[in-house]
């Protein structure tokens, strides 16, 4: 499976960023346009766009020396930062930051020369992002998707950042926010639809058994149970003595922080539950039935009703996480089951599920999108996947007043209209 960053806009959106603590002549303008394929290897994950450069204030050039673009990732966790209390006595926030992918040089000014004196500058790119599998791919793992918890107990935030050396006197930076979706969760995949079966056995009397068609859910999705009870006919004298009091089915979300380090933290939390009541013996051919409950889904609205505005750095969902696995957490849901009994222990199973970001209707919509990022994806060559031309403009060229909008008149300058 891979990962890609989910398309903003069609198809293209534009970003700025603005330095305004320099010289004006110093000044740089970035815009960056993005977009990118779907999510699985065939599809070839990528963060595509253009780098423009343009002077912030008036027409003065700006010396370059080099350009770069990477794709950066940053990591925080904070496991008592929603507890007010608990948070300034904790171990401080914990973060990490790499780069996803290899950084690009977009531009290098020619050999033997310090910099060069640039009116305009637009250099395309493309980031493709790595879908390596397993402990001997570490520099290819697929990167975890954006997500930011409640308080910020722990985030995963991407951002792509231009590198501006200018001569030996300047280096900038520019970053913006971008936000990145997995999509090897879907619940429409053929591998979520095998038949899965847990059993536990409490004081070898009875045998809990939990099946499940699919184990992979999204928002409002239905999640049916089938639930048996096998009694142990080695013990029939105890066991007819059993009384099946009631079934508890329940999802359960479990946050492990820092869970490649030495001392990992879990915090679980019971997302919805349902119960049903009996009050039966236990057969002798045992006992079963059919339990539902729906995947509970987050409500965007405030208190008054209204939905607030995306963040950049994050896709918004109508869940509150997901399943997924960073290099300082990783979350993790269970479906659990318990039947208590009468005249016996209790029996209580775990099953882990996966869980999306998107309902079923939403993920059959994703695999149509699948479908044609991988058809576009066959036409691109890794090694070559043909850019389109940079468009760089120096100081000395022609039309270096005309790219921004200011031609000469006489001997002095005016605004450009066509």
């Amino acid at each position: 499976m891979g990962v890609v960053k989910r398309m903003i806009g069609q198809p293209t959106s534009t970003l700025s960023i603005l330095q305004s603590d320099q010289l004006p002549a110093e000044d740089i303008k970035l815009h960056g346009g993005r977009k990118g394929g779907r999510p699985i290897s065939a599809t070839l994950p990528r963060i595509e766009g253009t780098v423009e450069i343009r002077p912030l204030h008036g027409t003065a050039p700006i010396p370059i020396s080099f350009v770069t673009i990477s794709l950066q990732k940053r990591e925080t966790i904070h496991s008592a930062a929603d507890s007010v209390t608990k948070k300034h006595l904790a171990a401080p926030r914990k973060e990490i930051s790499d780069t996803v992918g290899k950084e690009m040089l977009l531009y290098r000014c020619p050999a033997g020369r310090e910099s060069e004196e640039i009116s305009s500058m637009d250099v395309p790119f493309v980031i493709f992002i790595p879908f390596g599998r397993g402990a001997q791919e570490t520099h290819r793992r697929v990167p975890p998707a954006s997500l930011q918890l409640p308080s910020r107990t722990a985030e995963t935030f991407y951002e792509l950042v231009v590198q501006v050396q200018q001569g030996n006197r300047d280096q900038k930076k520019f970053a913006i926010p971008v936000p990145i979706s997995r999509y090897d969760t879907l619940s429409t995949f053929g591998m979520y639809s095998r038949r899965e079966v847990k059993e536990a056995v409490t004081d070898h009397l009875v045998t809990l058994q939990a099946a499940i068609n699919k184990w992979s859910f999204g928002p409002l999705d239905p999640i049916d149970v089938d639930v048996r009870l096998v009694p142990n006919m080695d013990y029939w004298n105890r066991v007819r003595k059993i009384s099946i009091s009631k079934i508890t089915i329940a999802i359960v979300e479990e946050v492990v922080y820092n869970h490649e380090g030495d001392e990992p933290q879990r915090k679980a939390k019971q997302l919805g539950k349902k119960s049903e009541t009996f009050g039966i013996k236990m057969p002798e051919l045992g006992f079963a039935t059919k339990m539902g409950m729906v995947f509970p889904a987050k409500d965007q609205r405030d208190q008054d009703g209204v939905l607030p505005r995306q963040k950049q750095a994050f896709p918004m969902y109508n869940v509150h996480s997901f399943t997924t696995t960073a290099s300082l957490y990783k979350i993790e849901y269970y479906l659990t089951v318990k039947a208590q009994l009468s005249n016996a222990k209790d029996v209580f199973l775990k099953q882990p599920i996966v869980v999306c970001p998107w309902d079923s209707a939403g993920c059959k919509a994703e695999m149509e999108a699948i479908e044609q990022s991988a058809k576009d994806a066959s036409h691109v060559d890794v090694s070559n996947p043909m850019l389109p031309s940079s468009r760089i403009i120096r100081a000395h060229d022609a039309d270096a007043l005309t790219c921004l909008g200011v031609a000469m008149v006489g001997n002095v300058r005016k605004p450009l209209i066509d």
